[in-house]
């Protein structure tokens, strides 16, 4: 598939002039530096690559009563994946929905005993360390959190630490779109498309881990550093037990995001080399309750209930849902595929 990174978002605006979608923008100065942009979605017409690389999903997800606990757990291991791609696409009944609820639900939830590291912040603080008129960076200090805030983040010649969460923002129809965020202290991250048709907002759900996945109290990666180039909208991610990845923003459109993921060859294989993490309490208050998925070789894709599915060598898998929950049911499913034991083509 053409990379169809929408690296601006007056590019964004200027297609949608053309169209008659949003004719103010067309007033604005055209881009010096031609962008390529991402049309109405069509469908992928890519065929099945006849040499994709299997990789193995373990289901350790467990019954919760708790919606505010990350129950759903699924971890891809393989010794010898190099490159693959991380999709958050819109659910397939998103133009369908007309009210939808983010807040928290701690009902069922003691979160008692979970770890406290205090931070020198007596209050959250927020931080645009980054920014250009179309993206921007935008990183929190909180007074605690569960692990310590120790992983520096660099752009250019600039490094900022401490930070809990980092969240990208992006200019989109003349206003702000959040649209991923990080994690440093312990590696997780969630993205989202940008809001479908005229929504003001979606929300976020599932979250991804890259690199070498470990339990400490639960999953993590621990990072050394993280990196943007924002001449390639690319995240070097530096890892403490060695090795790196690299994760391109490819394309962000209404339809979905696309992260472009390579690791480097010393990347420790005794570990899982990604997990997505989500909730499941029941059908009606979920961001995951089913997973579909295809074996490589087989003409059919194989489907079953999150809590129920055994794990398989896959190609490719789809976690998500069919039926709105009532809570977060904008969250976008998440596609895991185009798995490669060779290094990606530079683009």
């Amino acid at each position: 598939m053409k990379a169809r990174l929408i690296a601006l978002g007056l590019a964004v605006s200027a297609t949608l002039a053309a169209t008659g979608a949003y004719a103010q923008s067309a007033q604005r100065p055209p881009v010096k530096t031609p962008v390529p942009v991402a049309p109405e979605f069509v469908p992928p017409k890519e065929g099945i690559n006849p040499n994709e690389l299997a990789v193995n999903v373990a289901n350790r997800s467990v019954p919760v009563l708790c919606a505010e606990k990350d129950n759903v757990e699924l971890t891809f291991t393989s010794p010898n994946v190099r490159d693959f791609r991380i999709q958050a696409a819109h659910p397939a009944y998103i133009g369908t929905i007309n009210v939808d609820r983010y807040a928290p639900d701690f009902t069922s939830c003691d979160m008692s005993a979970d770890p406290v590291y205090r931070s020198d912040a007596t209050k959250e603080q927020r931080i645009t360390f980054w920014e250009t008129p179309d993206f921007w960076l935008t990183g929190y200090i909180y007074p605690s959190f569960w692990r310590p805030a120790n992983v520096p983040i660099r752009i250019g010649n600039r490094e900022i630490k401490g930070l809990h969460m980092v969240q990208l923002w992006m200019k989109y129809r003349e206003r702000a779109e959040e649209v991923l965020v990080i994690y440093p202290p312990d590696g997780y991250w969630r993205a989202r498309p940008l809001p479908f048709a005229d929504m003001r907002w979606t929300a976020y759900g599932s979250s991804f881990l890259i690199g070498p996945v470990e339990i400490k109290d639960r999953p993590i990666v621990d990072l050394k550093s993280i990196a943007l180039d924002p001449a390639t909208m690319t995240f070097t991610l530096e890892f403490a037990r060695g090795g790196s990845a690299k994760l391109k923003i490819d394309t962000i459109d209404q339809e979905r995001f696309i992260i472009e993921t390579s690791l480097s060859s010393d990347v420790p294989r005794n570990y899982p080399f990604a997990s997505m993490r989500s909730m499941y309490a029941t059908e009606f208050n979920s961001d995951v309750a089913r997973v579909a998925w295809r074996n490589k070789g087989v003409e059919a894709w194989g489907e079953a209930p999150i809590m129920s599915f055994k794990g398989a060598d896959v190609t490719e898998i789809w976690a998500g849902r069919t039926v709105p929950s009532q809570h977060n049911k904008s969250a976008p499913d998440m596609i895991f595929s185009h798995f490669s034991d060779k290094p990606a083509a530079p683009k």
